[in-house]
């Protein structure tokens, strides 16, 4: 597929092949917003964005690696994640949908306690979808894994054709496009409801989320912060591989120009000291978010994204006056898994 008609997908706001349902609910936070006292929050839901398997932010992403799948003539979609990945559970919907074979590589990503934690939430979902999981013992990292090489090698020994899928689909040459096009559905957002969005908060670990939302709103050339929250507690390598796929992306959708470094923010300080791992600013995020809104986030993501626009707002960093909007990347099923945290 050449590069010119993604252009014209993402310019148009038209993914390849929809899996997401249109619009999403009111993405007004009014009782957040009161409570804080700050500026205005608003959500752009993409827990809700999709009937299949409960759709997520990766659902957005996967609609755009369609196309090159099908091109491919592949038969078997390998990917991989930690045992409560949203990305590979999404993963397996695709497949599913598109009557292919799925091979999930489960890495123990969270030294979580939990002795459920292989077998409920998101894990459970790709098992009951059809999926071959493999559980493997290795921890997080956002690099390319031997564990994934051998999964992709064994589906061609045994005739197969594989199609690799990143953790995150992120590290992909198609990674952003599905965020570059989330930003031009954000601009028609905005003139359906006589906003503008100055500011976007966005958990940040993979990468091409914050990344493909930083190209989009560039191609729109209207200044805005995108601020990443980083949760993977390695936030070096997580900016580096943000401003390498935003930097990508760009040239893809034909930006024209190379995108600065200050167009690029990713925001310590919420993560506690491992990936997936809950701190206690997380879990008042996630009690905020339900007692005020309604609205259930995870420990692993948006809660630690949610934790990071609380305290960004109150104090000040980002003015009163704002129009903010929190992008809801999904990840509930996972809350499964920390169960223990919440008995009273």
């Amino acid at each position: 597929m050449s590069a010119d008609p993604r252009r014209n997908h993402v310019a148009a706001g038209l993914p390849p092949l929809s899996v997401a349902l249109r619009p999403e609910p009111d993405p007004s936070l009014d009782r957040l917003t009161g409570h804080l006292g700050g500026a205005r929050i608003w959500a752009k839901r993409e827990d809700c964005n999709s009937g299949l398997a409960y759709g997520g932010n990766k659902t957005r992403k996967l609609e755009y690696l369609v196309p090159d799948i099908l091109e491919q003539g592949a038969d078997t979609l390998v990917s991989i994640g930690g045992y409560q990945s949203n990305h590979t559970r999404q993963v397996a919907a695709l497949a599913a949908r598109l009557g292919l074979k799925a091979v999930l590589v489960q890495e123990r990503w969270v030294d979580w306690p939990d002795p459920l934690n292989d077998r409920v939430g998101n894990i459970m979902l790709s098992r009951i979808m059809g999926a071959e999981v493999r559980l493997d013992p290795s921890g997080f990292g956002i690099g390319v894994k031997g564990s994934w090489e051998q999964a992709l090698e064994d589906v061609r020994a045994r005739g197969g054709t594989p199609y690799g899928i990143p953790a995150g689909a992120s590290d992909h040459r198609l990674g952003g496009l599905g965020f570059a096009n989330w930003a031009f559905e954000v601009q028609q957002q905005e003139r359906e409801l006589g906003v503008f969005f100055d500011t976007v908060v966005v958990c940040a670990v993979t990468g091409s989320t914050q990344a493909g939302m930083i190209a989009g709103f560039a191609l729109q050339d209207r200044p805005r912060r995108v601020i990443g929250i980083d949760a993977s507690a390695e936030v070096d390598a997580t900016r580096a591989q943000v401003a390498r796929i935003a930097r990508g992306t760009a040239e893809l959708i034909g930006l024209g120009r190379e995108l600065t470094d200050d167009e690029i923010t990713v925001l310590e300080g919420w993560a506690g000291d491992r990936y997936g791992i809950p701190v206690h600013s997380t879990l008042d995020a996630i009690g905020l978010s339900g007692r005020l809104e309604g609205m259930i986030i995870d420990p692993v993501y948006e809660g630690k994204s949610m934790a990071g626009l609380v305290d960004l707002v109150t104090s000040g960093e980002i003015p009163r006056g704002s129009n903010v909007l929190y992008a809801h990347l999904g990840g509930q099923p996972a809350l499964n898994a920390y169960s223990a945290l919440f008995t009273a």
